[in-house]
């Protein structure tokens, strides 16, 4: 029980530690106005807990991915674990909307958690089979938001909202105990010094194959942003919907998201990252073309706009950890650094995508303006496939040795 591991971890920890990432972004949600309320703060104040930690885990995933080439995978997750673990605590006892805020913006240290476990697959996998285990550890990125938010309700109804912060101790220190016991150190070959490795960072900056593939995740990780901040304003305003059915509906594409990281999962390795990323591309684009055209020339009805959202879902699932697998293989050594910097180019996609709803939509377009920025994003992500495609075509599939132009 206490000796620490030697060999690569289990899938199921990969999972945990990626379920535990996400669970940290939304379980508290539901408690955010009693937050508010119990601090004597304005809820403008206390969503700071959700917007800065965003920005933090973008900023970190770039920052944590280098130092995990250099240090090692396992202790930096070790390390990111143990400052989750402590700053939930914090956060449960804090008297301060100061205090919580700290404490809160502390907490993003957990995102380690699924940038790395990428790169603790990249390193003990082949490029094929990495995308398939990403596409099984990804659908828990498709569980967890459903499932975290009824859990994080649940816990301030029947305990109040500190309680979610005291569920989050005792899952920090329950994941920091399984890294220690079943994730070994799976980087072969850590930089002698920090400095080496920021000048190999550079390689990363040259290789139109990472950029490639980074982009194309980023519009697909867009497409959902798009979706789930334009939904509310078209299920409700447009369409009026109650708010369990507007729930619903939100949570529809998580839900393509999960039947399509299933499919990647299984077929990945027999057809090839390429394939896969362009199957969810053409499913997102043509779902979402489809429910465009019928609701443009037919008739305005929720289950088009819904309809469009699960099919952009059923596209990412294929998509992303297909391309993320083909970001982080570009260079080995780097696995921890392409983690990072894929990783946050998917936060900043989403952060430049999701404003756009709230600006160009009103009531009288909603319905078919959000499927049209929905389609704008899968067209972009297309157009980054095909680019990586055309360099492949151009001058043969990369190798460990031979450098991106």
């Amino acid at each position: 029980m206490f000796t620490p591991a030697t060999t690569p971890p289990h899938l199921a920890t990969l999972v945990l530690l990626t379920a535990t990432s996400v669970l940290s972004l939304n379980m508290f949600l539901p408690s955010l106005a009693h937050i508010a309320q119990d601090f004597g703060v304005s809820y403008a104040l206390a969503s700071v807990a959700i917007s800065g930690y965003l920005a933090v885990t973008g900023i970190l995933q770039i920052i944590l991915g280098p130092v995990a080439d250099r240090f090692g995978r396992r202790p930096v997750l070790l390390v990111c674990l143990l400052l989750f673990a402590v700053a939930s605590v914090c956060a449960a006892l804090a008297q301060s909307i100061w205090v919580f805020l700290c404490a809160r913006i502390v907490q993003a240290g957990v995102i380690a958690g699924s940038a790395l476990a990428s790169a603790v697959i990249s390193d003990t996998a082949e490029k094929s089979r990495a995308a398939s285990l990403m596409a099984y550890v990804g659908m828990s990125m498709a569980v967890a938001p459903m499932l975290a938010p009824m859990l994080g309700g649940a816990l301030d109804e029947l305990f109040g909202w500190r309680s979610g912060f005291w569920v989050f101790s005792g899952l920090g220190a329950t994941m920091l105990w399984l890294v220690w016991a079943d994730l070994g150190e799976t980087n072969p070959a850590p930089a002698d010094t920090f400095l080496e490795q920021v000048r190999a960072y550079s390689e990363l900056f040259r290789s139109r194959r990472f950029w490639g593939y980074s982009v194309c995740a980023a519009f697909a990780v867009g497409m959902f942003y798009i979706f789930i901040s334009s939904a509310p304003l078209v299920a409700a305003d447009v369409f009026d919907l109650s708010p369990t059915i507007v729930g619903i509906g939100i949570g529809s594409i998580t839900g393509g998201f999960f039947i399509g990281s299933f499919l990647s999962g299984r077929y990945s390795e027999r057809m090839g990252l390429l394939w896969m990323i362009f199957a969810g591309r053409i499913v997102a684009f043509c779902g979402v073309f489809a429910a465009l055209m019928l609701m443009l020339l037919w008739t305005s009805h929720p289950l088009l706009f819904f309809g469009g959202g699960i099919a952009a879902g059923l596209g990412n699932g294929l998509t992303v950890p297909n391309a993320r697998a083909g970001a982080l293989a570009i260079r080995p050594h780097l696995a921890g650094s392409a983690a990072g910097l894929s990783g946050a180019l998917m936060v900043a996609g989403g952060a430049v995508l999701t404003p756009l709803p709230g600006l160009l939509m009103t009531p009288q377009n909603g319905a078919w303006l959000g499927l049209v920025l929905m389609l704008g994003a899968s067209v972009g992500g297309l157009l980054a496939a095909a680019f990586v495609w055309d360099v492949d075509r151009r001058e043969g599939m990369p190798t460990q040795v031979k450098a991106d132009r």
